[in-house]
C-alpha cells in the first residue's frame, strides 16, 4: 500500500512539473510571437504560436494570439477558426475574440451577422465599452443611425475616455445635420485626441457643424442667412439657434481683425456658457452631464484660451506656442485633475 502510495505520488510530481515547463514554454512561444507580430512579421508569429499549440491546442493565450496575427495579416476565415477556440472555451479572452471575429466577419461582407455575434457577445460577457462600440460601428455602416447612437452612447457611459466613440457620435449626428450634438461630440473627441491623423478631419467636421447653419445671400452679400434644422422638438433648439448667431457676428465690428483662432476661442466660450447656461429643464444623459458640464465649467475657467489651442494643435496652432506655454499647459492639467 506504501509503495502505491509512493508511486502515485511521484506521478503527480511529475504531472505537475510537466504542466508547468509546458506552460513556461507557452507563454515563453507566444512573447516571442508578440515580438515577432509587433514588427509585422505575421508568418514567424503565426509559426512561433503554432508551437505554443502543439504543447496545448486549447490554450485560450494561443489561440487568440494567433487569431490575431491572421485577422492583422488579412486572412480572417483564419482568424474566426481561432477565435472560435477560444469563445467555446468561455474563458479567458472571450471579450478580445469575439472583437476580432465580429471584425472578421465585418471585412468579409457579412455586417449582418457581425452585427448579431457581438449582440450575442454583449449577453455571454455582460458587456464591454469595445462589443458596443463596435456593434455601433456596424450599424452606422448599414445607415442604422438610431441602434448606431444607442450603441455607441452605451460604450461611452462605459468608457468615457474611449475617444473612437466621441468621435463616431460626432460623424452620426453630423450626418444628420444635427450641429449642436456633431459639435459636442468632436470638441470631446479633439479634448482626448488632439494630434493624430484623425484631428485634422474632426477639426474639419467641428468646422462644419459649427458654421453649418450660416451662409451668406447670393444676391446681398451684406447679408447672412440662417438655416436651422427641422428637428423643432430638439433639446438643442435654442442652442442651435444661438450657435448660428454666434457666426453671424464674426464679421461684425467687433471682430475686425482677428485671426481665425482668435475667433475660434471666441466662438467657443459664447458656445460653451450659452449651452450651460440653457439647462434650465435640469436635463440629464451623456450629453448633459458629460458634455455639457464638463464644458460650462471649462467656459467659466481661466484655461478656455489654452483648452483651444490644445485641441487645435494638429492645424491651428503652431508647436512654438505649446512649447513657450508649457506654463499653461500645466495648469490646464492640474484644473482637469481637480474636476
Amino acid at each position: 500500500m506504501n509503495s502505491f502510495r509512493s508511486f502515485g505520488l511521484s506521478c503527480f510530481v511529475f504531472l505537475l512539473t510537466f504542466n508547468i515547463l509546458a506552460q513556461s514554454s507557452i507563454e515563453d512561444f507566444v512573447k516571442e510571437g508578440i515580438k515577432y507580430h509587433d514588427s509585422g512579421d505575421y508568418d514567424k508569429a503565426i509559426d512561433t504560436y503554432e508551437k505554443a499549440l502543439k504543447l496545448d491546442s486549447k490554450s485560450t493565450l494561443a489561440n487568440y494570439e494567433i487569431s490575431l496575427s491572421y485577422f492583422t495579416k488579412g486572412d480572417y476565415k483564419k482568424a474566426i477558426k481561432y477565435s472560435d477556440k477560444v469563445i467555446k472555451q468561455d474563458k479567458e479572452y472571450m471579450v478580445e475574440s469575439y472583437l476580432t471575429k465580429g471584425s472578421s466577419l465585418d471585412l468579409l461582407g457579412k455586417t449582418k451577422k457581425s452585427i448579431k455575434l457581438f449582440e450575442k457577445a454583449i449577453k455571454e460577457t455582460k458587456g464591454h465599452y469595445l462589443l458596443h462600440y463596435n456593434l455601433a460601428l456596424n450599424h452606422f455602416k448599414l445607415d442604422n443611425l438610431k441602434l448606431a447612437e444607442q450603441s455607441v452612447l452605451q460604450a461611452i457611459g462605459m468608457n468615457s475616455s474611449h475617444s473612437s466613440s466621441h468621435l463616431m457620435l460626432a460623424n452620426i449626428h453630423s450626418s444628420q445635420k444635427h450641429t449642436v450634438q456633431a459639435s459636442l461630440a468632436a470638441h470631446y473627441f479633439l479634448f482626448l485626441e488632439p494630434n493624430t491623423s484623425r484631428s485634422l478631419d474632426a477639426l474639419t467636421l467641428l468646422k462644419a457643424n459649427f458654421e453649418g447653419n450660416v451662409s451668406t445671400d447670393k444676391d446681398d452679400p451684406n447679408t447672412t442667412l440662417i438655416n436651422l434644422s427641422d428637428d423643432d422638438g430638439s433639446e438643442f433648439r435654442m442652442a442651435e439657434l444661438m450657435m448660428s448667431m454666434i457666426v453671424a457676428t464674426n464679421n461684425s465690428e467687433e471682430h475686425e481683425g482677428k485671426s481665425e483662432d482668435e475667433l475660434f476661442v471666441v466662438n467657443t466660450e459664447s458656445f460653451f456658457s450659452f449651452i450651460g447656461e440653457s439647462n434650465s429643464d435640469g436635463n440629464k444623459g451623456v450629453w448633459w452631464d458629460l458634455y455639457v458640464h464638463f464644458f460650462y465649467d471649462l467656459s467659466k475657467s481661466d484655461h478656455l484660451e489654452t483648452y483651444c489651442k490644445y485641441i487645435t494643435q494638429s492645424k491651428l496652432t503652431s508647436d512654438s506656442w505649446l512649447n513657450d506655454n508649457e506654463d499653461k499647459l500645466a495648469s490646464f492639467d492640474n484644473w482637469l485633475k481637480g474636476n
